[in-house]
Parts: C-alpha cells; structure tokens; sequence
C-alpha cells in the first residue's frame, strides 16, 4: 500500500466533502497493514497479542464476568476487506469483545442525566444508565428503511450511557490491548463492506448480534491503536474546522447570489464582478453548483445575462405570427379552439421587462396538451405497444430516459400523442420537487409518447425557441408562478391544464433568444 498519492494531496484535504472521510478510511488501512509506524514502534505481533487476550478472558471468566466461550471459526482470505490479504492478523469481533443489544426503548426513556445513544448523530438523554464503559456502537436497523441496506453511522461512547434497544454495544474484553476507539474507528471505515453488506430483509432490513459477531477485525499493536487514536483527533480538527469554513462559505454564497436574484440596477455590475471575482469560493460543493445554476436561469430570465441589442426585431413586432402560427398548429391537430384567458399583466411577473422584450401567455403560444391516461382498457386486438414517458423521465432541464415503460394504447393514441423534435415537456407536479419540471424532447425514441401527467408544450412558431421556453421554466422566475398557482388551488404541489396555459412567458426578440441560450449552455 502505497501511501505517498494521498499524502501528496494532503492540502486539499478539505475542499472535498468527502475527503476527511477518505483520509480516516486510510489511516485505519494503513494501521492495519503496519505502515502508519515504523517497524520499530509495532512492538508486538498479531499471535502475541491474541495469547495476551486469551489470558485476560480466562482471568474474566474465572471471576465470572464472562462465559466461557466456543471456538470462533478462523478468518479466512475470503472474509477480509479487499485491501487485505494476511487473515493471519485477524480475529473475529466476538472472539476479543462481547456485544450487547441495548436495553432501553427510545420512544419510552425518559429524559435525565445519562447520553442516550440512538441511530442519530447527537445523543438523547436517559433517567438511567444501562452500561459503564468505552464501546463501539452498532446500529442494528438500516437507516434507510424501505427495504435497503444501510447504515449512516456508527458511534463511540465512553462513560455511563443508555443505549437503544436496536443498537448493540461493542467491549473490548482487554481494553488497554485493543480498544474501543479504534473498532469504532475500523468498522466506521469499512461499514459498508463489514456490516452493509452482512444486512438482510426485505421491509425492515436488520443486522443481528450473530452477524457482528463475526465480522473479521485486525490485531494491531496497541502503540499503532494510540497514533489512531491521535490522527483521528486530529480529523475531528479538521472536520471542526471545515465545517466553520464552510458556515462561512454558505454565507458568502447567500449574500452574493442573493444580489444577483434580485439586482438592483444600480449596484448589478459591481455585484456581477464580486460573485465572478469570488466564483472558486462559490463552486467547491455541489450544492453550490446547483444553486449558481439557478441563478444563472434567473439572470437569464430577466434579461440580464446578456446585452440587448437595439436592431434586434423587437419580440412586439412577431406576437401576431406567434399567435397566429398556434391557430394554425390546432387546426392542423385537429383540436378544438379553447376559450380565450385573460392578457397577461406586467404585474405577474416580478421584474422590469426589457424594452424590445413582449408578455404573452403559454396559452398564446403553444399548443398545450396532456398526455394518454394510464390504466385505460384496450382490447388486444386494436392496441399496440408504445413507449411513453412518465413524470420520472422528465428532469429540470434534462431527460432521464434510463428507464422507459411502454403501455398498451390504441393506434390513433399514437398519432395523438406522439412527440416530436422541439417539444417542450413539464411536470404536472405530485409534489414540490417535480412541479414544473421541464426538458426539450428531441427524438430520442421513435413512436413516443406521454402520460397524462406530464404536459406537452409544442411552440407553434420559429419564432419561440424551445431552449429559452425551458429555460425561462426551470428558472426561479417561472417556477414562482407555478408554485404559487399550486399553492391556490391545491396541496398536492400541481398544476392543472388552464393554470399553465395562463402562465406569462416574457419573450424576447428571437436574436436574443438564441444569444441567452448560449450564454447559458456556455456557463
């Protein structure tokens, strides 16, 4: 095990989440390997150390504080850790610490002066204490639930401490050889392969007492098991630390995006320049990212990611075509001419449209259409199979075509709902996260359709390109209207036919369109 690499990345140990974790998942490797300490400080090897065990259990059961105990099966080089080859040097769990299931019902305790350890992250409080000692702790339920193997953390404790009953609490039988400190530390590194993976279930997904038993632990020299202990201080450091940088981070973040969301004309290019100077500060996390993303759109959407351009054809001077050519699209559907909605007023939406900009509805533009409702009964001898896509298929901004269903429809339904190159396609919604949601089909199946719940916006005009129409709808701007017209009528965070067909869709000339796009693209 080579150990330089990452030693040689050592300074940027904290611009990744996931680093700190990288770097303890290491450091107990390379224990385990006796590479973290020169030769001369491992004092004493596995077979030594293992005897010097024995002896402490024997002297343990002859005053009764432990059972005598069966021959634990021998680890072999099938049981280990990839990274491991040598099973000389491990044991199992139950052979060198008992484990006990926790003795107190979480929902039940009642609060007083002893840490209550749960499956969360900080500890409850308990009126009584159910072990005295140091301990690893194991929870025994998957975090995830819903039928998947999961656990999203392990625990130390020292002390007195209750402990839930769906946790299991590891003791060294020799403290001061192997401690509990570094099990906690070696099965938190390797959890998903040690413990994950020993899960089972199918709606309540469960580790039992048996299966931690007789997960294969390494014997590693106490002096090596203290420079653990001393290096993971030290994580915990850096983890502290990273997180306050991070506090900070998000601060800076808020404060500069903030600005930007809603610019004041007579500060945006001060702003702009501040936020494109602090842009590697911005972007380190992929939350970050999102939420740049997102600002983006809405610069995009109020006009203000590019310049304008005064012989641009004004967007006023093509609402007629645009309307024009969306009668002409429904007569060629065949569609019935729907009633006519209100204009749209500059009031609905919440910023100053630029001067060769025009507001129009959805309604004006597009030929809006939901899609075949599934579960409709058709007999086998007119349907045919049809792939279709679903809310799931359509993301903000992207479809995941990954997984595509198809459904049994009549001939005539294809012909009705089949999508083509330039559709745009939005969520009805079901909930927050999928409300509004919209990406531009371009063909990717041949014969495709949709379901109801998901609404093709079909631009009637060359005049509308179907990227700004997406943009403008994934930006914070247009989903504000289809939150609070979800919020009017509904609680199911949905939207209905004539709420998006109501939508306003600020329209610039179809130069800047194209201008916006890229610019988007590009950033």
């Amino acid at each position: 095990m080579n150990a330089r690499p990452a030693l040689d990345g050592f300074d940027f140990i904290g611009d990744d989440p996931g680093s700190i974790k990288q770097l303890r998942k290491l450091i107990v490797a390379l224990a385990v390997a006796g590479k973290l300490t020169s030769t001369a400080e491992t004092t004493i090897d596995a077979n030594t150390l293992l005897g010097q065990i024995e002896k402490e259990k024997l002297a343990l059961i002859r005053i009764r504080q432990l059972r005598e105990q069966k021959p634990t099966a021998k680890v072999g080089a099938d049981d280990l850790v990839g990274l491991f080859q040598e099973p000389t040097k491990f044991v199992r769990l139950g052979s060198i610490a008992r484990i006990e299931k926790g003795l107190t019902g979480i929902m039940k305790a009642g609060p007083g002066p002893y840490p209550l350890v749960v499956t969360a992250e900080s500890r409850a409080t308990c009126d009584h204490f159910d072990f005295d000692g140091a301990a690893a702790i194991v929870p025994l339920v998957s975090s995830a639930g819903h039928g998947k193997a999961s656990l999203q953390r392990l625990h130390y404790q020292e002390g007195k401490f209750a402990l839930g009953s769906i946790l299991a609490a590891v003791f060294p039988h020799a403290p001061h050889l192997v401690t509990a400190r570094f099990l906690f530390e070696y099965l938190t590194a390797f959890k998903e392969e040690l413990l994950v993976s020993q899960m089972i279930g199918t709606a309540n997904v469960s580790l039992s007492v048996g299966k931690v038993a007789n997960v294969p632990v390494p014997l590693v020299a106490p002096s090596v098991q203290r420079k653990v202990g001393a290096l993971m201080a030290l994580c915990d450091q850096l983890e502290t630390a990273r997180a306050q940088r991070e506090t900070k981070r998000d601060r800076l973040t808020a404060a500069s995006l903030a600005r930007l969301n809603a610019p004041d004309p007579e500060t945006f290019q001060d702003d702009a320049r501040f936020a494109l100077a602090a842009l590697p500060a911005l972007t380190t996390r992929v939350d970050q990212i999102k939420q740049l993303r997102q600002t983006i759109l809405n610069l995009a959407a109020r006009g203000k990611l590019v310049a304008q351009d005064p012989n641009d054809e004004p967007a006023a001077a093509f609402v007629k075509r645009v309307k024009a050519a969306k009668a002409q699209a429904f007569a060629i559907e065949g569609l019935r001419q729907r009633t006519a909605l209100p204009a749209p007023s500059h009031d609905d939406v919440d910023f100053d449209l630029p001067r060769n900009w025009a507001l129009i509805t959805f309604d004006e533009a597009f030929v809006i259409v939901s899609g075949v409702t599934k579960g409709q009964k058709v007999a086998a001898s007119e349907s045919v199979e049809a792939p279709y896509l679903r809310v799931a298929n359509v993301q903000r901004g992207y479809l995941n075509l990954s997984i595509v269903k198809s459904i049994a429809v009549l001939a005539t339904d294809i012909q009705r709902y089949e999508l083509r190159d330039g559709d745009v396609l939005m969520t009805e919604g079901g909930d927050w996260d999928k409300l509004g949601r919209a990406a531009i089909w371009r063909n990717e199946i041949p014969g495709c359709i949709h379901q109801n719940h998901v609404f093709r916006v079909r631009p009637g005009s060359s005049d509308i390109t179907p990227e700004w129409v997406a943009s403008y709808t994934n930006s914070p701007a247009g989903r504000a209207y289809f939150e609070n017209a979800a919020k009017q009528t509904t609680n199911l965070a949905s939207i209905n036919l004539t709420q998006l067909r109501s939508c306003p869709l600020p329209l610039p000339p179809l130069a800047e369109q194209h201008r916006i796009v890229a610019k988007v693209d590009a950033l």
